[in-house]
């Protein structure tokens, strides 16, 4: 039997999304032994790896997702599909996001797509 992983960066939902989206990531108790709180960040990045935004975690706080000293457990951010200067969405196409745990990196993909409408 395996152990659970340290930390889970899971899909994004939706995925694909328009605008915005979640992005849920768990980090075990492991990780926080004798009480340590592991440096977190999260990243989205376009397919040129530039970074285009750094979501928020989702639970009131509003806090962007950037070097945080976060206790273990399961978290949600939230990217609002918005670039880094908050004013431009994010054009359609892939995005990485990537989680930053003490220095130890997870990436998954995401796809920003418009709905198609049907013209009647």
């Amino acid at each position: 039997n395996l152990p659970p992983p340290r930390v889970e960066l899971k899909e994004n939902y939706p995925n694909p999304f328009f605008p915005a989206t979640t992005i849920p990531f768990t980090i075990s108790r492991e990780v926080c032994a004798r009480g340590h709180q592991p440096v977190v960040s999260l990243r989205v990045y376009n397919v040129l790896v530039q970074v285009v935004a750094i979501p928020v975690l989702a639970n009131g706080s509003a806090e962007r997702v950037d070097s945080l000293r976060l206790r273990c457990g399961e978290y949600r951010a939230h990217w609002d599909g918005k670039y880094l200067d908050g004013r431009r969405e994010a054009t359609p196409g892939v995005y990485y996001y990537q989680l930053t745990v003490d220095g130890e990196r997870f990436t998954r993909k995401m796809i920003a797509q418009r709905k198609v409408t049907s013209q009647q």
